[in-house]
């Protein structure tokens, strides 16, 4: 990365960590919490709590949405992610409270994904970042991410479901929102070549690209959160293409998983680089969260059985110690 774009980086991180206050980390690093409410057969409840997203406490726009601040040039942006996990957080909040303030939160933010679903130059529908992100090479605005199409599916069905039930029969219920999500699980069918977030390796696995780069580095949290779209989808319609894609992520992260341990902490993606990117304590947190839930939705012990190994590596402090030497070194040599 050149020297300039480097700087403003780390300046924009800074005053983000150092400064404190309300920024982008204020919303992204709530402690990650598997919601034991949620079913495995049904559509219910989100896989995770989300109750601080839910009821956060930084910016919104007139409508109730609420934006992010990166701080530095990027300042605040809406981005696609954080509306999806805010409103799945609020849609938590309504099964368990029936409050009519946190429907209306959960629906305003389904609104928001129906109406800024747009075509990419492919012609497939997508949730653009309107905003430039440094991710070493940085990713130039408009980008997508199957991030992103996962999430906003997850609220789509639910938004589905909830009019479907005051509606009293599934039949009569405005199919808005599911077909909005028809047409964002297209991407996934579809490579980054040809405008879709997926990939398929040398191996015949298939991944969800949280940013769609070249070579891809398979993120392992947004895989995983975007494979979680895919299965909600197939709750809510049952519908065969989803059940045999959400198979083939279930494949593909059995068939990897060891690729994201290194003896002593998990790896944040496949970066291809001569330092591995290790994942930060959030994250890492989140793969076991994550894996936990992979657990429950498939029944594959082996999900729980990395999952334990990886919990047990944050409760070694050398071990901890050593990730984030790593993770630091990483950050100096590749940002």
């Amino acid at each position: 990365m050149p020297l300039l774009p480097s700087l403003s980086y780390y300046r924009r991180i800074a005053s983000a960590y150092i400064i404190g206050g309300q920024s982008h980390l204020t919303f992204w690093h709530e402690t990650p919490e598997e919601n034991l409410k949620a079913s495995a057969s049904g559509l219910g409840e989100y896989y995770m709590v989300f109750a601080k997203k839910a009821n956060y406490e930084g910016a919104y726009d007139s409508a109730g949405i609420p934006q992010l601040d990166y701080r530095g040039k990027i300042g605040r942006q809406y981005n696609p992610i954080a509306i999806a996990q805010y409103g799945l957080g609020n849609y938590n909040l309504f099964c368990r409270t029936s409050s009519p303030k946190c429907r209306d939160k959960f629906l305003q933010v389904a609104d928001w994904l129906v109406q800024h679903l747009e075509q990419n130059p492919q012609g497939l529908a997508v949730w653009n970042h309107n905003f430039d992100w440094e991710y070493r090479n940085t990713l130039r605005a408009p980008w997508y991410s199957a991030l992103a199409q996962g999430q906003g599916i997850s609220v789509l069905v639910r938004a589905h479901l909830l009019c479907a039930r005051k509606k009293k029969k599934e039949e009569s219920a405005d199919s808005i929102y599911l077909d909005a999500a028809q047409q964002a699980l297209a991407s996934f069918f579809k490579p980054g070549t040809e405008g879709g977030v997926s990939f398929t390796d040398a191996q015949g696995d298939l991944w969800f690209e949280e940013y769609v780069v070249s070579p891809p580095t398979h993120i392992l949290n947004g895989f995983i959160w975007a494979a979680w779209g895919i299965y909600d989808y197939f709750l809510a319609t049952r519908d065969h293409s989803a059940q045999d894609l959400f198979a083939r992520a279930v494949r593909t992260l059995t068939h990897n998983l060891d690729r994201y341990d290194l003896g002593f902490w998990s790896l944040y993606e496949q970066s291809g680089t001569r330092l591995p990117m290790v994942a930060s304590p959030f994250y890492h947190q989140l793969h076991i969260v994550q894996l936990r839930v992979m657990h429950r939705l498939t029944g594959e012990e082996e999900f729980a059985r990395v999952a334990d190994r990886w919990e047990s590596y944050g409760r070694s402090r050398s071990k901890r110690t050593r990730a984030l030497c790593y993770k630091s070194a990483f950050k100096l040599c590749y940002y």
